[in-house]
């Protein structure tokens, strides 16, 4: 089985996401991120770009789910009658720990989870503040 491997860099320069079309090193050991801006590909160098990779998962809505993602889970019984009712609920970060994607670590769920992207470490930084 096929994991699509994909990476999108936030620049710290521009305050702005793209998606990574390339990633290379030089001689020195310093990164080079060639990004889309839509129109142009744009070169992010080194501490200005922040990589972020795809996890091979999408949320309920279809949107790819990335490392540095924020990210509301709930639980929802199998078998329940009430198409709305929510078992338990989390909201953390993704983060990649030893050889896989978790939310943070503490967070656990009874059943297989929904999850949905409400947004980022970089552009929501609000609602890290919220959460502690």
């Amino acid at each position: 089985m096929k994991r699509e491997i994909k990476f999108r860099a936030y620049s710290s320069h521009n305050h702005k996401m793209y998606p990574v079309s390339n990633i290379e090193w030089d001689a020195d050991g310093r990164m080079w991120v060639t990004a889309d801006d839509g129109k142009n590909g744009i070169e992010l160098i080194d501490d200005e770009a922040h990589l972020m990779q795809y996890t091979g998962l999408k949320d309920k809505n279809g949107q790819s789910i990335y490392e540095g993602d924020i990210v509301h889970a709930y639980d929802q019984e199998p078998d329940r009658d009430e198409p709305d009712y929510r078992g338990s609920e989390a909201t953390g970060i993704v983060e990649f720990h030893g050889s896989m994607f978790m939310l943070d670590d503490d967070i656990v769920l009874d059943y297989p989870p929904i999850l949905e992207v409400i947004g980022n470490i970089f552009e929501n930084t609000e609602m890290l503040e919220e959460e502690q």
